[in-house]
């Protein structure tokens, strides 16, 4: 939906609006539109109680990307929500990419066996286990950390990503376009 910096909300850096900014360029006669459907802080089980109504947009793709606040919900309910999203997407037809988690500060990326890496082993399984597409946004942030040894200039917040770390998430979405 965004991320916030001073209290504002960057939508239009987020990395859905980026994606669609690149989609245009690569495929400008095409009718191309993004509908984001995020609600800031829920997880996979409230939104998968929601997909309903997002599937009644008809996309052509759909991104499924709770990893970061599924921590709190423990891996069987958020497996089970996200393989009901994916059926549910599927049956109608409807290609799916799924996101591993995108960083928080709070948690040492580079420790084996971190929560975000758990969650994100969980959801790359799903993404084999399905046949579903997948943008393993947990593995290039942790190279980032261990490239730079910090991945503090692509943050806006503490679990945020800044418009530089939206952009390594939508580089990533684009090798699937």
């Amino acid at each position: 939906a965004g991320y916030w910096t001073n209290h504002e909300v960057h939508t239009l850096e987020s990395y859905p609006n980026l994606v669609l900014k690149k989609l245009k360029r690569k495929y400008p006669y095409a009718v191309i539109n993004v509908i984001v459907t995020a609600i800031g802080g829920e997880n996979s089980i409230k939104g998968e109680t929601r997909m309903d109504r997002v599937l009644a947009h008809q996309p052509d793709v759909l991104f499924i990307d709770y990893a970061l606040n599924d921590r709190w919900v423990g891996l069987a309910k958020a497996k089970d929500a996200w393989e009901k999203m994916i059926r549910a997407a599927r049956e109608k037809n409807i290609k799916v990419i799924l996101l591993t988690s995108s960083p928080d500060q709070r948690v040492d990326i580079l420790k084996k066996g971190n929560d975000l890496e758990v969650h994100s082993e969980q959801i790359r399984l799903m993404a084999l286990a399905n046949g579903v597409a997948l943008v393993d946004s947990f593995s290039l942030f942790r190279e980032i950390a261990e490239r730079e040894g910090t991945i503090t200039k692509f943050m806006s917040h503490v679990n945020h990503p800044n418009a530089e770390g939206h952009e390594v998430i939508a580089n990533a979405i684009m090798k699937w376009f």
